[in-house]
């Protein structure tokens, strides 16, 4: 096995179990690896520190796995760690209520790279690390054997991949193609999945617990879901007997879907309005019109995929919130998030005081969201923690 040798004074973050290590904290590569191949790291002194992935073309050259010296890493290593992710979402799947749900959260569940969503009989795959890649038939034949899937569909075309040297893969590994329409139960609700066409791995089950705090909310309310993919917050505010929602997203896939789940779900389709906009522009134009909502649902794409990007992320951010602030009747209830990992809570509380300012309002954040338990923020790896959201008043 081949040694990396840690620049000195750079070993605290490994002792404290961070799964990363920069390229710039690496002082030298005793031989070659190949891109994937697990590698020893060491201490300027020669201490054995962890096993990890070595990349030389990744900024992340180093992605730990191990960190005692007396295990090995082989084929039972990884199928144990598959296996112990799978187990700990049991509870999520066995009321009976929720059949979707993510099985392995990447280095969270100390599998760096690898995500598994699970959609009632199928599975959903992305890999996004060169050695995950590496391992990838025994990570397939694991997940066959702990569930039996009726498919395991590879959705590894995330532009990630370039970071680690590899191009994008993608369609059915295991099993039979999915239908065009897998369908699901979340919160007791039914959705048509749309694993190959749909964003990410075709669903976002991370706002899970979200839908159904936030749904309680929205009863009698005139309700505005702006972001609304294929329905997770207009279909949960429904069930709560919202009094009417309009929902607005960009993409023509998403509201066709969305009102397909509508109709799964027999909801009232007359008290309900989808529009295929720019919601930064439907926005505009709902204040033109004079329109106003009791409750507004901002749920937007990654605005800041690295720390770089956070200050023009800010900017989107404030002026998005500012906006809808506009919008609501007095009293009114913004429910507003950000998926960004680089946007702390702090300072997500801070643009939207900026936002209030702007839009002549006062907030009071009366609820906190955070990602569900089947999202686990690991305690060495912070950066796990993404999706972060607060319900607003705002007067």
């Amino acid at each position: 096995m081949i040694d990396v040798i840690l620049k000195k004074g750079k070993e605290k973050a490994v002792l404290q179990k961070h799964p990363w290590v920069f390229s710039g904290a690496i002082e030298r590569v005793k031989g070659k690896p190949a891109n994937g191949e697990i590698v020893k790291l060491l201490d300027a002194k020669g201490t054995f520190m962890a096993y990890g992935f070595y990349n030389d073309q990744s900024r992340v050259a180093l992605r730990l796995l191990e960190w005692d010296e007396a295990v090995t890493i082989d084929e039972a290593w990884w199928r144990s760690k598959v296996a112990v992710a799978v187990a700990a979402r049991q509870s999520i799947l066995e009321e009976g209520i929720t059949d979707t749900c993510r099985l392995i959260f990447s280095e969270s569940d100390y599998l760096p790279g690898l995500i598994v969503d699970k959609y009632a009989d199928h599975l959903s795959l992305q890999i996004l690390t060169s050695g995950m890649e590496k391992v990838k038939p025994i990570i397939i034949d694991e997940l066959q054997k702990l569930l039996n899937p009726a498919s395991i569909f590879d959705r590894s075309d995330a532009s990630s991949r370039e970071h680690e040297g590899m191009a994008p893969s993608f369609g059915i590994l295991a099993g039979s193609q999915p239908s065009e329409l897998v369908e699901v139960v979340e919160n007791g609700l039914r959705y048509g999945i749309n694993i190959a066409e749909g964003q990410k791995s075709g669903f976002y089950c991370d706002q899970r617990d979200n839908r159904r705090v936030l749904a309680h909310y929205a009863n009698n309310k005139n309700v505005l879901d702006c972001f609304c993919y294929t329905g997770g917050f207009t279909l949960n505010c429904f069930q709560n007997e919202a009094r009417s929602v309009t929902s607005v997203d960009s993409s023509a896939l998403a509201i066709e879907t969305l009102m397909s789940n509508l109709a799964l779900n027999e909801f009232d389709t007359l008290e309900h309005r989808a529009i295929q906009s720019d919601v930064n522009k439907q926005l505009r134009k709902f204040k033109e019109d004079g329109e106003t909502f009791d409750l507004i649902i901002l749920d937007p794409p990654k605005y800041a995929p690295s720390r770089s990007a956070l200050d023009r992320a800010a900017r989107a951010y404030k002026d998005l919130n500012r906006l809808a602030m506009l919008l609501l009747t007095p009293g009114g209830l913004l429910a507003t998030y950000s998926c960004s990992g680089a946007m702390d809570m702090t300072t997500f509380k801070q643009i939207l005081a900026w936002a209030a300012l702007d839009a002549g309002k006062e907030v009071q954040f009366i609820h906190q969201f955070c990602q569900p338990g089947d999202h686990p923020v690991r305690a060495s790896f912070p950066e796990g923690e993404y999706l972060k959201g607060l319900l607003c008043r705002v007067i």
